[in-house]
C-alpha cells in the first residue's frame, strides 16, 4: 500500500486498494495512541459513518480495535451527517470521532476522518501526529480488539441516535416558522447519502411542503459523485424548471457537510455568493454584528459585505479546520469557503450543509425575494464581482517548472500590475483593478486549480485565459 495521508478532510483511500479493514485497524489504532498520549483516552470517541458501501462494517471493527485499547465508542445507529456527529462530539464532551465518510468523492473511495474535541476538522499538528504513528507499524499485529458483546458488558461501546439533538440544536439557530408561514414549496436533494431523513425531516416537521428527490439509500449514488455541483445534479434542476410551485431547492452532498442551492427558476447559485448572501443577511435582517472568516480561494463579495456593514474578513488557507477554529474560539459571525462549506457562530466548527440550506429557505421566506433578486440587490449596495475556477492538468514538464513560476511571479497579468502576493495557500496574485487570480496545486493528481475574480463579468473569461497562459506559457 502506499503510505496513509491525511488531506484536507482526513485520509481518503480507493475501496480493495488501500481501504482495506487491515489498514483501517492501523489507522484506528494510531488514533488510539494519540488519545493515550494525549491523556483523552477515558472520554471515550463518537463513531459514525456515511451511505458508503461497508460503513457500517468499518465503523464496528473500528470500535472493536477502540475497546480494546480502552476507549469507548459512542456508535451511530445509522449513517450520520458530518455535521451531526460533530454536533454529538460537542453535547456529549467526548475525546472526538471516527467519521468513516470520503463526503463527495465518488462511490468507490471510503476515508476516516478524525475530529478531535473541538468537534472541527483535525489541525495538522493532530493528523500529523497519527501519520506518522500509522506509518510506523509493520506487518505485526499492533493492537488487540475486543468483541461488541464484551465491549459491551465492559461499558466500552454504545449505540445512540443523535438526531433529536442535533435538531434542538438547529432549531435555535434557524427560523423555521417563517420558513412554514411562507408557504412555499421546498425542493430537497440528498444525493442518496447520509442527509436522508434529516433535512427533509426537519422541513416536514416545521409543517413546510416539500417534494423529495433522490432521497433512498444508493451506494452508487445514482452513479455520480455525491456533489451537489451543477453538472452533478441536472436531474434536480429539471425537477425545479418542470414544477412551478417549487421556490427553491436544496441539495446536500454524501456526508451533508456541503450544500447545492438552486433558484426558483431552476438556475444554480454558486456557493462564494450563498455565503455573500447570508453574511449580509444575518446583520442586515436578524440584527446580528460579527466578522466573517472565509478560505483564500473564497470570493471577495464576502468583503465587500464585511466593508459596507463596517465588519471585517479573516483570510485562512483552503480547509475548514482553519475556518472552525474561529468558530470555536467564537471570533467570527459566519465562515465559508467556495467549495460549499460553512457554519455560523454559536454551531459546531464543522462544515454543516443542512444548516446552510435551512438558513437560505429562512433568508428567501423572509425576504420574499428569489435569490437572484437578493444578489441583483447586494450588488446594488456593493458593487459586482464575478468569480470562476477551473483545473488545468499539467504534463510532468510543465509540472517541473511551477516551483520557478510560482517563485519568480510577474510584474502583470495581461495588462494590469500584480499589487501583492498571497502565499497563505497557493500563490495568490492581486491586481490593479481590484481582480485576482490564485493558483494552487492539488497535492494528489498533476492539477493545478485556477480561481479568478473581477468586477465586470465580460472581463471573468479573459482573466481565466491568462491565467491559464500564465501556467501553460
Amino acid at each position: 500500500m502506499s503510505g496513509i495521508k491525511f488531506g484536507t478532510s482526513g485520509w481518503r483511500a480507493i475501496f480493495c486498494e488501500d481501504f482495506t479493514l487491515d489498514n483501517v485497524r492501523v489507522v484506528v489504532q494510531a488514533i488510539a495512541d494519540n488519545l493515550h498520549a494525549e491523556g483523552l483516552a477515558d472520554k471515550g470517541l463518537v463513531i459514525g459513518y456515511d451511505a458508503r458501501f461497508m460503513g457500517a462494517d468499518f465503523s464496528r471493527e473500528a470500535a472493536r480495535v477502540l475497546a480494546g485499547a480502552g476507549i469507548k465508542s459512542y456508535f451511530c445507529q445509522r449513517d450520520t451527517p458530518t455535521p451531526v456527529i460533530a454536533h454529538e462530539i460537542l453535547r456529549r464532551k467526548t475525546a472526538g470521532g471516527i467519521n468513516f465518510t470520503a463526503s463527495h468523492n465518488p462511490y468507490n473511495y471510503s476515508g476516516i476522518k478524525f475530529s478531535p474535541v473541538s468537534g472541527g476538522p483535525a489541525l495538522p499538528e493532530t493528523t500529523n501526529d497519527i501519520e506518522e504513528r500509522a506509518n510506523a507499524m509493520t506487518g505485526e499485529i499492533v493492537f488487540k480488539d475486543i468483541d461488541l458483546e464484551t465491549a459491551v458488558k465492559q461499558d466500552l461501546f454504545e449505540e445512540i441516535d443523535p438526531r433529536e439533538d442535533y435538531f434542538t440544536a438547529l432549531k435555535n439557530l434557524v427560523d423555521l416558522k417563517a420558513i412554514a408561514a411562507s408557504g412555499m414549496t421546498i425542493a430537497v436533494n440528498p444525493l442518496y447519502g447520509s442527509g436522508r431523513g434529516y433535512l427533509d425531516r426537519i422541513l416536514e416537521e416545521a409543517e413546510v411542503k416539500v417534494v423529495k428527490i433522490n432521497d433512498h439509500l444508493d451506494p452508487y449514488f445514482g452513479g455520480k459523485p455525491p456533489e451537489p455541483a451543477e453538472e452533478y445534479i441536472q436531474d434536480f434542476i429539471g425537477l425545479i424548471k418542470g414544477n412551478e410551485s417549487v421556490v427553491l431547492g436544496l441539495a446536500t452532498d454524501g456526508d451533508a457537510d456541503r450544500f447545492g442551492i438552486i433558484d426558483s427558476d431552476g438556475s444554480y447559485i454558486e456557493p462564494n455568493y450563498i455565503l455573500a448572501l447570508l453574511f449580509d443577511y444575518m446583520i442586515r435582517r436578524k440584527g446580528l454584528r460579527g466578522d466573517a472568516a472565509r478560505s483564500v480561494a473564497t470570493s471577495h463579495l464576502v468583503d465587500a459585505v464585511a466593508k459596507y456593514h463596517g465588519v471585517n474578513v479573516l483570510e485562512t488557507p483552503v480547509g475548514f479546520k482553519f475556518i472552525g477554529e474561529y468558530i470555536s474560539a467564537n471570533k467570527i459571525l459566519i465562515g465559508g469557503e467556495e467549495s460549499a462549506g460553512l457554519s455560523i457562530k454559536g454551531h459546531v466548527p464543522e462544515k454543516d450543509g443542512i444548516l446552510a440550506c435551512l438558513l437560505v429557505a429562512e433568508m428567501v421566506a423572509v425576504e420574499k425575494r428569489s435569490l437572484h433578486e437578493l444578489l441583483s440587490d447586494l450588488y446594488s449596495r456593493v458593487g459586482e464581482i464575478y468569480t470562476k475556477r477551473i483545473n488545468i492538468h499539467l504534463s510532468p514538464q510543465l509540472e517541473a517548472t511551477l516551483p520557478d513560476k510560482f517563485a519568480n511571479p510577474p510584474e502583470k497579468i495581461g495588462e494590469h500590475k500584480i499589487v501583492d502576493v498571497i502565499r497563505i495557500d497557493g500563490n495568490k496574485y492581486l491586481l490593479d483593478d481590484g481582480s485576482w487570480v490564485l493558483f494552487r496545486k492539488s497535492g494528489t493528481e498533476p492539477v493545478v486549480r485556477l480561481y479568478a475574480e473581477t468586477k465586470q463579468f465580460e472581463a471573468l473569461e479573459k482573466l481565466i485565459e491568462l491565467g491559464r497562459g500564465f501556467i501553460l506559457g
